[in-house]
């Protein structure tokens, strides 16, 4: 099955009017298939380099001489970071004769992790993000619990059953670890690698305790630090920071972690399926980490709106707070019922954000409805496309 995905007018778009495109996304996330698929929409000649292969690396040995002779066409670079020094000559190539579509490049991490790329390329290039499917992507016959359970790398969420996912999703995890990482430029040991992934999965949804974790690892807090800013600049985990305001009470100030992909974390804490998720003492927050991924995956695209968290000392807090430039415009709660409501807390701190636009998210819901006049109860396919699109 082949599923559309939502970022094809963007980069369609990019391709026409910007010299160098670049699609990022964690591996195996589906970035060489949209890209082989978008390759019949570019009007002119396409030749196609796929840096995981020793052939196609070597014809890159002297990268002006193979692309030099190529400037009328669209050259696609897959996986550009295996040959980080390659920057510096596309922009002089990109100089040289500056016409839109010259390069159409693939990443796995984050810009800020590839070296000479910001130096490089600023002004010449744009960045689009391919995550894993996102809940708006999946076919409606497709349902919400799967994509949950099975999270929306689309090896494990296309699957012909949930035992064929469930060994996709532990090779995925071993490869990364084993082999990826190094490729990507983390030279970590496997065993403490896989033993940081499992205290994050216990982490998840939670305050992110640097130092508790790096006791526990007996390493450094500065080389946690590095460990968890790789992690996140290649799309596997997610902090998501308090939002700030003067309002003279006490702030939270430490961000929270998430396991981006569903299916990913439920592997690491051995849930096999829906079942055996409901006798789990934190389904809420692989719920809340579910719903925040979803709807990430579309405010990044989205100029001016940003993502946060809210909690004081004193006990009032909010899951999610969309905030408009700085001002806040809508406040989440994520709960994991059919009859949810809101506390003394969340009613403080909707106060304090003094947002008239606010959410109940919850897994199933018909139709929404208000359960005060400032607060809509509804499920997440209806937030993401009704209300989110809105604000």
């Amino acid at each position: 099955m082949f599923i559309e995905r939502y970022i094809k007018k963007e980069v369609l778009y990019s391709l026409r009017n910007n010299p160098v495109t670049c699609i990022l996304g964690p591996r195996q996330s589906g970035k060489t298939t949209f890209v082989k698929n978008i390759i019949k929409d570019i009007k002119k000649k396409v030749t196609y380099l796929d840096l995981e292969l020793d052939a196609d690396r070597q014809k890159m040995k002297d990268p002006e001489l193979f692309l030099g002779h190529r400037e009328n066409e669209c050259v696609v670079i897959d996986e550009v970071q295996r040959i980080p020094d390659i920057f510096p000559q596309l922009r002089g190539l990109v100089d040289r004769k500056r016409i839109p579509a010259r390069f159409l490049i693939t990443g796995s991490v984050d810009p800020s992790l590839i070296k000479f790329t910001s130096e490089s390329l600023a002004g010449r290039i744009s960045y689009i993000k391919l995550l894993p499917f996102n809940l708006k992507e999946v076919p409606k016959e497709n349902n919400l619990i799967k994509h949950w359970i099975r999270g929306g790398f689309p090896l494990s969420f296309l699957a012909k059953s949930d035992d064929l996912s469930i060994k996709w999703l532990e090779s995925f995890i071993s490869t990364y670890i084993e082999r990826d990482l190094r490729i990507l430029g983390l030279d970590v040991q496997s065993a403490l690698m896989r033993r940081l992934w499992k205290m994050i999965s216990n982490y998840h949804g939670q305050m992110l305790e640097m130092t508790s974790i790096s006791n526990s690892l007996d390493i450094s807090f500065q080389t946690l630090r590095k460990y968890i800013d790789f992690l996140e600049g290649a799309f596997i985990i997610n902090r998501l920071y308090p939002y700030y305001v003067n309002i003279g009470k006490r702030l939270i100030k430490t961000p929270k972690i998430f396991i981006r992909d569903s299916g990913i974390l439920h592997r690491l804490i051995s849930i096999n399926n829906y079942d055996e998720l409901q006798t789990y003492p934190k389904i809420g927050q692989s719920w809340e980490g579910y719903v925040i991924e979803q709807i990430k995956q579309i405010i990044d695209e989205i100029f001016n709106l940003s993502m946060y968290y809210y909690r004081t000392h004193d006990g009032s807090e909010i899951d999610l707070v969309i905030v408009k430039g700085i001002k806040p415009v809508s406040c989440i709660e994520i709960k994991y019922s059919s009859a949810p409501s809101i506390s003394k807390g969340n009613s403080i701190a909707i106060k304090d954000l003094e947002t008239d636009n606010n959410f109940i998210i919850i897994p199933e819901c018909d139709e929404e409805y208000p359960i005060r006049k400032d607060i809509m109860v509804c499920n997440l396919e209806t937030f993401l496309e009704t209300y989110l699109p809105k604000m």
